[in-house]
C-alpha cells in the first residue's frame, strides 16, 4: 500500500479507503467516459462470501496490542510472521488448516513489513519515530531527530524474537527485500522508500536511490549501512497529473532472485530489472514505462525460471474502488512481461500482458492488484494474489499473454475494512493478511495445486524468491 506524498508523518494504510476522496477527481479521468455509468451489481453481495476452486478454512482475529493494519508475511519452518502496523505475530503452522497465534511483538511503526532468513528477522519503519525503541512515539517528518529505517530481530527461538539492531535509512523503509551473499555469510537488505520533500530533513528530493544494508548473519549486531546507489541518474518518469501517474523518486518494493542474480523493482513511475551479482552494487539493465495505463508500479514477482515478471498497479494507493466495471481492465492491473535477450548481450522487458480480477465489486470496495506469490507447480505458472476487498485471486500465466483467473475467494461489501494484503502459498495452502480482520487460512482446489503440494519448502519471503 502507498500513500499520498503529503502524509508523510502518519502511519499509511490503516483506513485504505480513506483514500478515495483523495483520488476521485484523477479516478474519472483514468476511467474515461464510461466512468459516468452506473455501477453494475456486485458478483458477491454486501454481507456475503463466494468462492471458486478455493476453501476458506479459518480466521485468526486481530487481538491484543496489534489492532493495527495487518502487512506482510514470511514464513519460516511451521511459523509465519505476519506483519501489523503495531508490531508482528509469530503463528504456528502445525495445524495447517488453524493456525495457532504464539507470540505477539508490540514494536509500532508503519508499515512493519517482515522478512525472515535462518535466525534473522527484519521489519521496516515506515513512519517517523521518536526513537528506534519498541516505545517510541509518532513524531512530524520535519522533525530532524526523528527516527525511521529497518530493525533487525535475533528469532534463534522463535517463541521468543529478540530485538538487536536498527538501522536508520533516509525517507525510511517502506518495504526491504533481502539477498543473500554467494558465501552466506552476509544478507543484504535492499531497502526501498519514496516520497521526498524538501521539508523532511531526512528525506530530501530526488531521492533516486535505494538504501542497501549488510547483516553478517552470524553477528546481525553488525549491521550497516554500505551503499546508496542511486538508480535514476536521469531521474526516472516525471510523472502525470492529468492521470494521477506517479513520479519516480525511489522505489516501492523490489524483489530478488539471487539464484540469477537479478532484481526487479516497481519503482513508483518505472519497472526495472536489476543485475545483482554485485550485492553491493546493483546495475539496472532494464526499464520500462507504461504511459498509458499503470500509475503507481507497485511490486513485482518473477515465474519459477526468470524468464517473466509481473508488475503490479497501485492505481489510487489502495484506496479507490477500481474492481466496479468503472474502470477499464487495464487499470489498477498486474501487467506481465517477458525477459528477453536482445542485441549484444542486452536484457530486456517485453509487455505480454494486463490481467485484473474479473468480478465486479460495489463502489465501496477498495480493489486493486497487491501482494501475492507464486503456487509451485512445476511446468506452469500460477500466482495467489490480494486485492484488497477484491479479496484473493489464483491466475495463471503460463501463457503470458493469455492469462487466466482459476480461482478465487471473495468476501462482500462490509465483512471487511480493508481487504486482504497479502496472499502467499507455503506448503500446501495459502494464508493471508487482512488489514482489518486477522490471519486467513485457504485450500485451493487440487484440480489447481495439487502437484504443488509435494513442493516442502523450509522458508519463504516473497520479496526473496527461491527456485522450488
Amino acid at each position: 500500500m502507498r500513500r499520498p506524498t503529503f502524509t508523510r508523518s502518519r502511519a499509511r494504510g490503516a483506513a485504505g479507503v480513506a483514500l478515495t476522496a483523495i483520488f476521485a477527481a484523477a479516478a474519472v479521468a483514468l476511467a474515461g467516459p464510461s466512468a459516468m455509468a452506473s455501477v453494475a451489481d456486485p458478483d458477491v453481495p454486501p454481507g456475503e462470501t463466494a468462492s471458486y476452486n478455493m476453501t476458506h478454512l479459518s480466521n485468526q482475529p486481530k487481538n491484543g496490542a496489534l489492532q493495527g493494519t495487518g502487512s506482510d508475511i514470511a514464513f519460516q519452518g511451521k511459523y509465519a510472521y505476519a506483519g501489523n502496523y503495531d508490531g508482528f505475530t509469530v503463528y504456528d503452522l502445525t495445524n495447517k488448516a488453524n493456525p495457532k497465534q504464539v507470540v505477539q511483538v508490540y514494536c509500532p511503526g508503519s508499515q512493519n513489513d517482515v522478512s525472515v532468513y535462518k535466525n534473522i528477522l527484519v521489519l521496516s519503519t515506515d513512519s517517523s519515530r521518536s526513537d528506534d525503541s519498541c516505545a517510541s512515539t509518532s513524531l512530524p517528518a520535519t522533525e530532524k531527530s526523528a527516527w525511521e529505517g529497518i530493525k533487525i530481530w535475533d528469532i534463534s527461538n522463535p517463541l521468543s524474537p529478540r530485538y538487536v539492531k536498527s538501522i536508520e535509512t533516509e525517507c525510511g523503509s517502506h518495504t526491504h527485500s533481502l539477498a543473500p551473499s554467494k558465501n552466506g555469510r552476509d544478507l543484504y537488505a535492499y531497502v526501498s522508500s519514496y516520497s521526498p520533500n524538501a521539508t523532511f530533513p531526512d528525506c530530501q528530493p530526488p531521492h533516486d536511490f535505494i538504501s542497501i544494508v549488510k547483516i553478517p548473519v552470524k553477528h546481525p549486531t553488525q549491521a550497516k549501512l554500505v551503499a546508496t546507489p542511486n538508480l535514476f541518474p536521469d531521474g526516472g518518469y516525471e510523472g502525470d497529473p492529468d492521470r494521477s501517474a506517479s513520479t519516480t523518486s525511489g522505489c516501492h518494493d523490489i524483489t530478488t532472485y539471487a539464484k540469477y542474480d537479478l532484481a526487479a523493482g516497481a519503482c513508483m513511475g518505472d519497472g526495472i530489472l536489476m543485475d545483482i551479482k554485485n550485492r553491493e552494487r546493483p546495475r539496472v539493465i532494464s526499464q520500462v514505462r507504461d504511459t498509458e495505463n499503470f500509475a503507481f508500479w507497485h511490486s513485482a514477482t518473477f515465474n519459477n525460471d526468470a524468464t517473466k515478471v509481473v508488475f503490479t498497479d497501485e492505481l489510487g494507493g489502495g484506496g479507490l474502488a477500481t474492481c466496479t466495471g468503472e474502470f477499464a481492465p487495464e487499470l489498477g492491473a498486474n501487467g506481465i512481461y517477458d525477459i528477453k535477450k536482445g542485441r549484444h548481450g542486452t536484457t530486456e522487458l517485453k509487455f505480454q500482458s494486463y490481467y485484473k480480477i474479473p468480478r465486479i465489486n460495489t463502489e465501496n470496495e477498495n480493489c486493486v492488484a497487491h501482494n501475492g506469490s507464486l503456487i509451485p507447480v512445476k511446468g506452469k505458472d500460477l500466482m495467489v494474489q490480494s486485492w484488497y476487498q477484491g479479496g484473493v485471486s489464483v491466475f495463471d500465466f503460463t501463457d503470458s499473454k493469455r492469462p487466466r483467473e482459476v480461482a478465487w475467494f471473495d468476501r462482500g461489501e462490509g465483512v471487511s475494512s480493508g481487504g486482504t494484503w497479502s496472499t502467499y502459498y507455503y506448503n500446501g495452502y495459502a494464508y493471508s493478511n487482512d488489514l482489518g480482520i486477522g490471519f486467513d487460512t485457504y485450500d485451493i482446489d487440487d484440480r489447481i495445486d495439487g502437484k504443488a503440494e509435494r513442493v516442502k519448502l523450509t522458508s519463504l519471503n516473497p520479496q526473496m524468491q527461491e527456485r522450488f
